[in-house]
């Protein structure tokens, strides 16, 4: 499985946390998520699968939380892994996150997280500004297919 990001750090415990998340596109457009705390940052949605939950559905909540739109899933592109602190979590993550690609289908609402707010761009914006090499990369690759 593909890695970006940094390396892991010798000696630290990193506690696996898969995730699922999507390239949301609409022609040329991408749907991010901005969440302002810990720190500001553009991010494709998705997050933390919870105990018993399946990937998909745990995708469609997510993305409705973070963005207020329902949404129909296409395909997966990938997976990749990322080690990274959460200062949310106070947690050491090895971070599998599943990748799909999505299309919007309507929206409900603002998003229901506190912090976050749905954000359409150009999908070169997008790629500018998404917070983690993994995330730019999947962008990246769904804009090229169609």
């Amino acid at each position: 499985m593909r890695r970006f990001g940094e390396s892991p750090r010798p000696g630290q415990i990193y506690r696996r946390r898969p995730g699922v998340y999507a390239v949301i596109r609409e022609g040329g457009d991408l749907l991010l998520t901005h969440q302002r705390d810990p720190a500001p940052d553009f991010q494709l949605p998705g997050g933390g699968i919870d105990a018993g939950e399946s990937p998909l559905h745990a995708l469609h909540r997510e993305v409705y939380e973070e963005t207020g739109w329902r949404i129909r899933i296409l395909r997966r592109l990938g997976t990749f892994r990322r080690f990274a602190y959460m200062p949310e979590y106070d947690l050491w993550a090895e971070k599998l996150c599943m990748i799909y690609l999505a299309q919007p289908v309507r929206r409900l609402g603002p998003p229901t997280e506190p912090g976050h707010s749905a954000v359409w761009m150009s999908g070169a914006a997008a790629i500018r500004l998404l917070g983690n090499d993994g995330d730019r990369h999947f962008a990246r690759q769904s804009l090229r297919t169609r």
